[in-house]
């Protein structure tokens, strides 16, 4: 639902409906009975969600890849990384070189830290390590990937006791 928000203005309906519901009704009309127990999670995802989108215009389907990064980065500082995962793989499936390898990186990164967010510090710990390699040195549609790379390799040495103020902020146009 959140990536259909992106370009469907009823998803972004849908969306501001599951950010306000209330936990039960969350757990009601929007959860199987073994899922009930995430209502909470859920329902806050779609707050973030809700709240990064009423940035950016509705976009319409067909974009390119430019306009995905940004979408990305827009997710990505919501702390919404499967998200990121879900909207770039496409790209990265079809990608080749240099491209294929950025992209690849800007995934891993990304699940890194949903990982992070899951309690899972050895895959996070490895999907940073491997995807801020993949960055080092890179550029993609003009956005350079060195300085991510370095902040979330630099991040990857306080995963014990992790500050969410370390995960460094998504590559922009423009910006290093």
């Amino acid at each position: 639902m959140i990536l259909a928000a992106l370009h469907d203005a009823q998803a972004r309906e849908a969306l501001a409906a599951l950010a306000g519901a209330s936990e039960t009704d969350v757990a009601r009309d929007w959860l199987d009975a073994g899922e009930r127990g995430h209502a909470g999670a859920l329902r806050e995802r779609a707050r973030r969600a809700r709240e990064a989108l009423a940035t950016l215009p509705l976009a319409p389907g067909g974009r390119a890849l430019a306009e995905a990064l940004a979408e990305a980065a827009t997710l990505y500082d919501a702390g919404l990384y499967f998200e990121v995962h879900e909207l770039l793989e496409p790209w990265w499936l079809q990608a080749r070189g240099e491209a294929r390898e950025a992209l690849q990186g800007l995934v891993q990164v990304a699940v890194g830290y949903q990982h992070l967010a899951n309690g899972n510090t050895r895959g996070a710990r490895a999907l940073l390590e491997e995807g801020s390699a993949r960055l080092h040195g890179r550029a993609l549609e003009g956005l350079a990937l060195d300085a991510f790379a370095r902040a979330a390799t630099r991040s990857i040495e306080r995963l014990a006791d992790f500050d969410w103020t370390l995960v460094p902020r998504f590559p922009r146009r423009g910006k290093d």
